[in-house]
């Protein structure tokens, strides 16, 4: 039974093999599936495009007024966001229908990302292969991401379809499906969702995963239930200002012109379970300051690394070229952030945990798009930053192993607990008041 007393399916892998994540063209096949085998409940139309023409699929379940939007793989490096789309209509269409109620499943919104990102599928599932095809585009190329007004910078083509459907929709709810590489479980909210925090607590230790207690993407944020947090509102003075990160410029936010609320719900591939200690640190002060400085090094020497990569004339490698040099301008931002503002204050064991991921995630993820820009370079000048970049790599997956713990969760697990999540925002705001 679930928590709302409904009795649902065991969840099952996507197919015969051992649960891992679809491809968009792999989800793309099975929604065509369920289409032809539920033709009175379900249906797929493309509603947009992205910038290098790939479509953006959309599959509908049911026909109710009263509308959910879930958006699949707004995140490249997150696969777990077009897995989740397919899991839910599988869900969805193992169940009755609710009467006035549809749904509608963007099964994913970067395809453009999601194929500098696909190599990983192939294989095993294995941290260090996850980092060999990594990619994950800057800020201003995150389609859930809108410009400023006045910016001069239009919307993304991927970014006005998303607009278009939740202006046709007018949701009650959007979900957006994403995941953390390193860390616990978390969602953030634009309102507040009745009876939602317990239940998603209770779904988290179900999948054995901790939750995030001091989650670093809501630095200053509400945090009405341990794992939730209230996106703040335009002004707000407690967030971080070393991220370009505005939530009322979002897609989230904008659902909100109709009444959504949306949930942005977080799921990690590899678990670190210090991020569900809310205790004090015994030694924070200290163990940021390092966090602080091990970055900073890593940033520089990084920075260093990639004015020798040869990438002129390679159009495909702009996105990654843009990537590692947002990175690598956020990161001593972050690091000073970390010393003038956090140092000071209390620190919990999970706030210097997620510090400590940050300071080696980031330079992995700069290291490895290096190694991908640096994959066809020939000579010994390229040969000796392709083996300090390789260097970087094996450190930072060193410490995210050993240092911090991280484990595997399986893939089982992961759509689980987001699928439940979704699930039960549904049921929460559609209870009666």
């Amino acid at each position: 039974m679930t928590d709302t007393g409904r009795r649902i399916r065991p969840l099952r892998p996507l197919d015969s093999r051992p649960a891992r994540y679809p491809t968009p063209a792999q989800a793309e096949c099975a929604a065509r599936r369920l289409a032809l085998r539920h033709p009175d409940r379900c249906r797929l139309r493309e509603v947009g495009r992205s910038r290098a023409g790939r479509p953006l699929l959309l599959l509908s379940v049911d026909r109710g007024p009263r509308t959910a939007l879930v958006v699949g793989g707004p995140h490249p490096n997150e696969p777990i966001g077009t897995a989740g789309a397919v899991r839910l209509a599988e869900l969805l269409l193992d169940r009755p229908a609710r009467p006035g109620l549809s749904w509608h499943l963007l099964l994913c919104l970067d395809p453009d990302g999601a194929a500098l990102n696909a190599g990983w599928l192939d294989g095993p599932l294995t941290m260090s292969r996850h980092y060999e095809h990594f990619f994950r585009p800057a800020f201003e190329e995150q389609p859930e991401l809108l410009p400023a007004p006045g910016s001069g910078r239009p919307p993304m083509p991927e970014s006005v379809a998303l607009t278009g459907l939740i202006d046709e929709l007018r949701p009650f709810l959007q979900c957006s499906l994403h995941g953390v590489d390193f860390g616990g479980s978390f969602v953030q909210l634009t309102g507040p969702v009745p009876g939602l925090s317990e239940r998603f607590a209770r779904s988290a230790e179900r999948a054995g995963l901790p939750l995030d207690v001091d989650s670093y993407d809501a630095i200053g944020w509400a945090s009405p239930a341990p794992g939730t947090y209230l996106m703040p509102v335009p002004g707000s003075s407690g967030a971080s200002w070393a991220l370009p990160d505005e939530p009322e410029l979002s897609t989230w936010s904008y659902a909100a012109r109709h009444g959504a609320v949306s949930a942005v719900l977080e799921v990690p591939m590899w678990a670190v379970d210090a991020v569900g200690d809310a205790r004090p640190h015994p030694a924070g002060p200290r163990a940021l300051a390092s966090a602080a400085r091990e970055l900073t090094v890593r940033a520089e020497e990084l920075t260093a690394l990639l004015a020798r990569v040869p990438v002129h004339g390679h159009e495909a490698y702009g996105p990654m070229v843009r990537t590692a040099e947002f990175n690598l301008a956020v990161a001593p931002r972050v690091a000073e952030e970390w010393l003038d503002r956090w140092r000071p204050g209390p620190l919990s064991s999970s706030r210097v945990t997620t510090a400590g991921l940050v300071a080696a995630r980031l330079p992995l993820r700069v290291a490895s798009i290096l190694l991908r820009l640096l994959a066809d370079a020939r000579g010994p000048g390229a040969e000796a930053t392709r083996e300090r970049a390789r260097a970087v790599v094996a450190d930072s997956l060193d410490r995210l192993r050993h240092r911090f713990g991280a484990r595997w969760v399986p893939v089982q697990e992961q759509l689980a607990h987001q699928s439940r999540a979704v699930l039960t925002a549904a049921d929460c705001l559609l209870q009666p008041r």
